[in-house]
C-alpha cells in the first residue's frame, strides 16, 4: 500500500505574501490589456476617437450633399424666376403694344436712359425696365406699389421737370416730385406741411389702391430713386390692367400704426438720418431682380442718401382723426 507525504502547512506570512503576489500580478494584467486596446483604438479610431461607421459617415455625406443642394436649388429657383419675369416682359409689351392708343410705344433703348416706367393705374403698381440685352425696353428691373387714381392720365409721356419739394393740391406737399405730365406727377405720399415728421399717414397706409387725386404716389425709397436715377425725358407709360398688376406681380405694403405718434409722422422709407424708424425699412417693399438688387445695394451706399431734402422737422404731426386727409 501506497504511502502519502503530509503538505507542510505554510505560515501565515507566508500566505499573505502569495496573496499580494497574485493581486499584483492581476492587476498588471489588467493594466496591460487596456493599454493594448488604447492602442488599437489609437491605431482604427485617431488618437482615441471612436471611428464613424460607415452608416454615419454616408449620413453626414448626405448631409453635406443636401446642404449644397438647397443653395444650388436656390440658385436655380432664382434663375428660374428670372426667366419667367424676362418671358412675362416680352409677353407684356407685346400685348401692351396692342392696345389702342399705344401702337407707336417705341422700346428702342435710348443712350443714356436706362430705364422706361409703366404705371398699372388700375393695379397701383410701377414697374421699371430696363434693356433685354437686345435693344429693347423689355426686360422687368425691379417693381413698385403705388397709388393713382380715376383722374390719372393714360397713355406715353417723357418727364420734363423734377422738383425736392413741391406744393400739390389740396395745400399739401411731395418729396421727390417728378414730373410726367402737366399736373400729375410722381411724388411722395402728401405731408400736411414741408415738414418729413408731418406725412398723411392714414394716405400711407392706402398705398396699392387707388387714392390719389391724379398724380402716382409711391414711398420714399422708391420715388426718390425714381428722383435720382431716371433722368428727365425718361419714358412713363401709363395704362390699366386690373387683372394683372405687372410681369413682376405686385410688391408688399408698409402700414404705419396712427397711435405711435413718435413715428406715425414719417415715411418708414425715409432714409434721412434722423428718421425715428431708422434703417428697419429702407428698402421698401419693391420687388427687385438680382441685377437691380446689387444696383439697389450700390445706390445706397453712394446716391441714397445724396441730394436728400433738408431735414426740416416739426416736432410733432398732425393727427387725421382731429383734421383729416387733404391730399
Amino acid at each position: 500500500m501506497p504511502t502519502y507525504r503530509s503538505k507542510k502547512r505554510r505560515s501565515p506570512k507566508r500566505r499573505r505574501q502569495i496573496l499580494i503576489a497574485r493581486l499584483v500580478f492581476a492587476a498588471c494584467c489588467v493594466l496591460l490589456a487596456a493599454l493594448l486596446a488604447w492602442g488599437v483604438k489609437a491605431v482604427l479610431g485617431g488618437h482615441g476617437h471612436k471611428p464613424q461607421s460607415s452608416a454615419q459617415s454616408q449620413t453626414a455625406e448626405s448631409q453635406n450633399a443636401a446642404s449644397l443642394s438647397e443653395a444650388e436649388q436656390l440658385a436655380q429657383q432664382t434663375q428660374t424666376q428670372e426667366a419667367q419675369w424676362s418671358q412675362n416682359g416680352k409677353d407684356f409689351m407685346a400685348w401692351l403694344g396692342a392696345q389702342s392708343g399705344f401702337e407707336k410705344l417705341d422700346l428702342t433703348v435710348q443712350e443714356n436712359y436706362p430705364y422706361l416706367i409703366c404705371v398699372n393705374r388700375a393695379a397701383s403698381c410701377v414697374t421699371v425696365y430696363t434693356d433685354d440685352g437686345t435693344g429693347q425696353y423689355t426686360q422687368p428691373y425691379a417693381a413698385m406699389v403705388c397709388s393713382g387714381g380715376s383722374d390719372t392720365p393714360t397713355g406715353i409721356f417723357n418727364t420734363p421737370v423734377q422738383y425736392p419739394w413741391r406744393a400739390l393740391a389740396g395745400n399739401v406737399y411731395g418729396q421727390y416730385s417728378t414730373r410726367i405730365w402737366d399736373a400729375y406727377l410722381f411724388h411722395s405720399v402728401p405731408y400736411y406741411t414741408q415738414h418729413k415728421d408731418d406725412l398723411e399717414y392714414d394716405e400711407f397706409n392706402k398705398l396699392g389702391t387707388p387714392a390719389s387725386l391724379g398724380c402716382i404716389r409711391l414711398a420714399v425709397a422708391d420715388v426718390k430713386w425714381i428722383f435720382d436715377e431716371c433722368k428727365l425725358g425718361t419714358t412713363v407709360v401709363i395704362y390699366d390692367d386690373a387683372e394683372n398688376p405687372g410681369p413682376m406681380g405686385m410688391p408688399g405694403t408698409l402700414t404705419i400704426d396712427p397711435a405711435d405718434e413718435t413715428r406715425r409722422g414719417w415715411d418708414p422709407t425715409d432714409p434721412d438720418p434722423a428718421n425715428p424708424y431708422g434703417e428697419e425699412f429702407i428698402n421698401g417693399t419693391a420687388i427687385r431682380t438680382e441685377k437691380a438688387k446689387a444696383d439697389w445695394e450700390a445706390y445706397k451706399q453712394n446716391g441714397l442718401r445724396e441730394g436728400m431734402t433738408p431735414t426740416l422737422l416739426q416736432g410733432w404731426s398732425h393727427d387725421s382723426a382731429i383734421v383729416g386727409t387733404r391730399g
